[in-house]
């Protein structure tokens, strides 16, 4: 490892248009306790996980004890976090890892979002006290691998028999479904053609009969999350663990819309993560005896890589209060996306060519970030852009489609 390295994700300040200012107290103190975890406990480690492709299970308990699971769900032992502070740390943890980020928005905001808004009193009691401790873990199966983002053309099916309902189908790239305690699948009723949630429960490890899950290898990113495809045949799932207030697609696009926002933050940690590796290396990576920073065209390009940050932090600011206000729009979260994935990926690029050859290497923290930036723009840059056209009537693209 270079001499360079250690002090390469020293967190620096990048708030140029002082939009720290508009933090309460509470949120200070979420994000710095997020920081100091991922500066402590994930960085340290988190390289070597991801080249070997494991989930790092050491790391979970450090993350339960943040209580920041839940995000800003209030009751059932959650933290009830302001709309910024979930932001935050959705950006913190990316900041430190793309991967570790991805464990926590399925579990908090996918799987413990759709018991919280869909699950009924019982339902919620039931589980959400144990997730907010992360004694349960979430994954939300909603992908498939026929349809991809396509989950209008949803194939997996459910089938009243009794107490019971029966679900047969296909789902891919289901983050934790692997190891998870509590899975939320989605399905369509054979019996009036709607989609519906149920929650498939594996208990002490085990999967119950009729599931079973296959990792997907060979990934040139997020490499530190697992996610399987998941075989579902004749899974017996009683009807007390179908979600009471899921009757419909409508009711998914519910979830996907409080939790869609969340992708734009993960962007901003990775922009910024390189941003200031970046900078750093410029100011100690010498050449023709002088910092690389001194040259023009290094300047230049941290320059605007500054510039891509702080427009993503304005739009990300912009939507957290939004949100807080109800009337942030499927349309603008994907928007939101959309435009953050774009930029960020071209942040970790910059960051890759300012440190030359050490931009490629592990050691560096930049192309891990670049690699798992290349995962987000791939898969949620479409799932954007086809939320868009779906919203089109909202957003003007009705005249081109």
């Amino acid at each position: 490892m270079s001499d360079l390295t250690p002090g390469l994700t020293t967190a620096l300040d990048t708030d140029l248009y002082l939009l720290d200012e508009r933090l309460t107290a509470d949120d200070r103190a979420v994000r710095d306790r997020v920081r100091a975890y991922v500066d402590d406990a994930v960085l340290p480690v988190i390289n070597g996980y991801w080249e070997r492709a494991e989930f790092p299970f050491e790391l979970v308990q450090g993350l339960a004890a943040l209580n920041v699971s839940g995000l800003s769900i209030e009751g059932y032992g959650c933290p009830g976090l302001s709309r910024l502070a979930a932001g935050l740390v959705s950006l913190e943890l990316s900041r430190g890892d793309g991967s570790l980020n991805t464990f926590a928005g399925v579990h908090s905001g996918l799987a413990m979002g759709s018991i919280h808004l869909l699950g009924s009193e019982e339902q919620r009691q039931r589980w959400l006290p144990d997730m907010a401790r992360l004694e349960l873990v979430g994954a939300f199966g909603l992908t498939e691998p026929d349809h991809g983002s396509d989950s209008v053309a949803l194939g997996t099916t459910a089938r009243r028999e009794g107490d019971y309902w029966v679900i047969d189908g296909r789902k891919r790239w289901i983050g934790n479904a692997s190891f998870a305690d509590l899975v939320i699948v989605w399905a369509r009723d054979e019996a009036d053609g709607e989609v519906k949630g149920f929650v498939v429960e594996r208990t002490d490890g085990e999967d119950p009969p009729g599931y079973s899950t296959e990792l997907i290898t060979g990934k040139i990113g997020k490499r530190a999350v697992w996610q399987p495809d998941v075989r579902l045949d004749g899974v017996r799932v009683p009807d007390e663990n179908r979600l009471a207030g899921a009757s419909s697609f409508d009711d998914v696009n519910r979830v996907l819309t409080a939790t869609r926002g969340g992708v734009a933050w993960e962007c901003l940690g990775h922009a910024i993560a390189c941003y200031e590796i970046a900078l750093t290396y410029a100011q100690e990576r010498e050449q023709f005896g002088q910092p690389i920073g001194s040259f023009q065209l290094v300047q230049m390009k941290l320059a605007e890589m500054l510039t891509a940050v702080t427009h993503l932090q304005l739009l990300c600011f912009r939507m957290a209060e939004l949100q807080d206000r109800d009337r942030l729009t499927a349309a603008m979260a994907s928007m939101a996306k959309l435009t953050s994935a774009r930029m960020a990926r071209q942040v970790t690029f910059d960051a890759r060519d300012v440190l030359g050859g050490n931009g490629v290497l592990l050691d560096y923290h930049v192309a891990r970030h670049m690699t798992d930036m290349e995962v987000v723009y791939t898969y949620e840059g479409t799932d954007s852009m086809q939320a868009l056209i779906l919203g089109r009537e909202a957003t003007g693209l009705s005249a081109f489609t």
